[in-house]
């Protein structure tokens, strides 16, 4: 019964003689004396079938690099039937309570290469067990839901307690309180905590790339004898609009669909790591050379305008950046153009504005800038969509010749 999941319950009776019931006055007969000659009557199976969706976040754990232990009180064929029912690795040894008590801390370690399933364990083996675990360099998470779990909870790197059936003690321990009590809320928890980390680095990545391409061009341009490309409401403008609303709506972005196909990240990684310093230092660097090359360009043909030409080529690389920028591995066409609506809103919003104040006599007047002819847009548009095209090639490296290798999903 214990093999196909049933916690299994013995029912017995023994009829008592006079003497053996306990008096008024509290005196209790020999406990020992009173626990034998029983006769069995049943035996009770309860099935606890685990949620229908427990498999499915087992599978996602393992194929995000997560591995999950089961460490429950329940006899060891149970807890080998419900890991098996769910998706648990259960070929390895079910240790048992009394058999962690007899290891030392280093064959525990050892032990916790392979095995999955720990049975009638006590509390004192669970804050062990989550020890070991971080004695091996892993960052362990520990659910609970008893007074018994306090010590593991409080000890794990993440404490997440239950919190429809956990005790007040368990809820205080934990750094987490789970409110509906279902396993696969933790892994959509991590999905959504790989999506927020993804976009936070796409944001820096943006916002890197773009500010080094204004500090390259102004820099460069005095040394390679151009004059004064940008000016101080030019910058204002790209810092404030052109990087500020499509940056925003960076933080909108989707999970990619390989986010739970990857290894967790080791907490020490910096932000900056997997070729993001690189790529701000390079794709500025296209940038300015871009903008630069248009002004120097525009002055040997004699446009009156060249640095209208230069602030909007600028401007529109950005923009061209911010789309290849929604994946570090992923091409566009493959996460969809419209899968993120406010990032395209505020990027043809930033367009929209940019075409505003170069033809808005006013605002013209205000930013010293010209109108620019239908050609002339063209001109900025094809040059400042090389950076969308750098990066894509960029992308095309990473995933077929192991650029900022680091970045490659590991099994």
């Amino acid at each position: 019964m214990a093999a196909e999941g049933l916690r299994v319950l013995a029912v017995a009776i023994r009829p008592l003689a006079a003497a053996e019931v306990p008096t008024a006055n509290g005196a209790l007969p020999d406990a020992d004396a009173l626990e034998s000659d029983f006769t069995l009557l049943a035996l009770v199976g309860l099935l606890d079938p685990p949620r229908e969706e427990a498999a499915q976040a087992v599978a996602q754990c393992r194929s995000a690099g997560i591995h999950v232990v089961m460490i429950t009180g329940d006899h060891p064929a149970t807890a080998r039937a419900i890991a098996a029912r769910v998706g648990i690795d259960s070929t390895a040894p079910v240790l048992t309570g009394r058999v962690v008590a007899g290891m030392d801390d280093d064959t525990l370690r050892h032990a916790l290469a392979d095995t999955r399933v720990f049975a009638r364990v006590a509390p004192e083996d669970k804050l062990r067990i989550v020890q070991a675990l971080q004695a091996r360099g892993e960052y362990a998470a520990m659910t609970g839901d008893g007074v018994n779990d306090a010590p593991a909870l409080r000890r794990a790197n993440i404490g997440v307690a239950m919190g429809r059936g956990g005790t007040d003690v368990a809820r205080e321990a934990a750094h987490m309180v789970l409110l509906d009590d279902n396993f696969a809320t933790i892994v959509r928890a991590v999905r959504e905590g790989r999506r927020i980390y993804d976009n936070i680095r796409r944001f820096v990545r943006f916002v890197l790339s773009t500010n080094s391409g204004e500090v390259w061009t102004l820099f460069l341009a005095p040394l390679l004898g151009l004059p004064l490309p940008l000016l101080p409401m030019h910058i204002l403008w790209m810092n404030l609009v052109t990087d500020g609303l499509p940056g925003l709506a960076l933080t909108a972005e989707r999970a990619e669909p390989d986010v739970m196909q990857r290894p967790p990240r080791p907490p020490s990684e910096s932000i900056f790591a997997h070729g993001l310093w690189q790529h701000a230092v390079w794709v500025g660097l296209l940038m300015a050379g871009l903008a630069l090359g248009t002004q120097a360009w525009a002055l040997r043909q004699g446009h009156a305008h060249w640095q209208t030409l230069t602030f909007t080529v600028l401007t529109l690389s950005q923009l061209a950046h911010v789309l290849a920028v929604r994946s570090e591995r992923h091409p566009l066409w493959r996460i969809g153009v419209f899968s993120n609506p406010l990032l395209l809103g505020a990027v043809l919003l930033t367009f929209a504005l940019q075409v505003a104040i170069t033809h808005t006599p006013a605002l013209a007047q205000l930013f010293r800038i010209a109108p620019l002819s239908l050609g002339e847009w063209g001109l900025c548009v094809a040059v400042a969509s090389v950076v969308y095209v750098a990066v894509e090639v960029e992308k095309v490296f990473i995933r077929t010749r192991g650029w900022y290798a680091d970045l490659a999903p590991r099994s």
